[in-house]
């Protein structure tokens, strides 16, 4: 492993993060970032589309404060791993098979820094999706907590009635690396109804961190990710359920995944939890503290209680 750069002036974590850059089997390099251990374990952080190592420094802030570690992926294609050839600005795979690529990565070299257990994933939004399969794919984790998890994508109306034709089109007519419909270029985020969060100060930190690195930015996802990912949720849905403990966390006001997916997944998925914030948005964890604190308390309880139950059955 090589030194990576870690964008200590934007994270605001713990001191003592540090991160390394990865190979994939196909040659891809991605970049795994690495926060200070904690006595009661450690969190695999899967981050969403878009996002980076450092947007989760706050997060392992209040996970340290807990007793709990926190390492974060550069997916392909996003923060400071290698981005698409033919637009740098674009979310783009043709497969999310890749992912699971990224996932292999990050699991061959995780013995390597002394990770204490127990270990759980966490996976936000996109990342929810590479996580669920991650977890097919035998992660070695004590319990799963899902953000927002993208378990299906929600559409507008129109989009759903002209996807299937675009999607079925845009391969054979060599369009699928373009940008997908109402999608394109990164654009300044702005704070008027966003579908992030409903608190100022978190928001400014997200957007200030890409306004002084703008080398994070990502724009919309191609036509051909959009495909990918339908393929995915749509082959994880159809799947029963791992044999794990499970946590949900999912805002009332969720406009950008599909919130009737992840209900129906926790209905089906025994021992599950789901937690329901009331007027949270998609970053559930990027809220102001009174929503944010007593969803970080669940967490802390979930995970004591997971341990707890495997040492009485184990």
């Amino acid at each position: 492993m090589e030194p990576a750069p870690f964008l200590h002036d934007i994270a605001e974590g713990p001191d003592g993060a540090r991160a390394v850059w990865l190979r994939t089997a196909d040659g891809t390099r991605i970049r795994l970032g690495v926060w200070p251990a904690g006595s009661k374990g450690t969190i695999l952080m899967f981050p969403g589309r878009t996002e980076y190592i450092e947007k989760y420094g706050r997060f392992a802030a209040d996970l340290a404060a807990r007793g709990y570690g926190l390492i974060a992926m550069d997916w392909r294609g996003q923060g400071l791993a290698d981005r698409p050839a033919h637009r740098r600005d674009m979310g783009h795979v043709v497969s999310f098979d890749e992912y699971r690529e990224d996932v292999a990565a990050m699991r061959a070299v995780l013995a390597e820094f002394d990770l204490p257990e127990p270990w759980f994933l966490l996976g936000h939004s996109m990342g929810g999706a590479i996580g669920l399969r991650a977890l097919y794919d035998g992660l070695p984790v004590a319990g799963a907590i899902f953000s927002a998890p993208m378990w299906g994508i929600r559409m507008s109306g129109v989009l759903k009635s002209v996807s299937g034709v675009v999607l079925g089109l845009s391969k054979p007519l060599g369009l699928d690396k373009r940008f997908a419909p109402t999608t394109g270029p990164a654009e300044p985020m702005v704070f008027q109804d966003n579908p992030l969060t409903n608190d100022r100060e978190m928001f400014d930190y997200m957007s200030g961190q890409v306004e002084k690195h703008p080398e994070l930015a990502l724009g919309g996802p191609s036509i051909r990710w959009v495909d990918a990912a339908l393929e995915e949720t749509e082959a994880l849905m159809a799947m029963d359920p791992p044999d794990l403990p499970m946590l949900a966390i999912l805002g009332t006001e969720e406009s950008i995944v599909e919130s009737a997916a992840i209900h129906d997944r926790c209905a089906s998925w025994p021992g599950s939890r789901l937690h329901i914030v009331d007027g949270g948005r998609h970053e559930v964890l990027m809220e102001a503290p009174e929503r944010r604190n007593p969803i970080l308390t669940l967490i802390d309880e979930w995970c004591a209680e997971v341990v707890t139950v495997a040492r009485k059955t184990g």
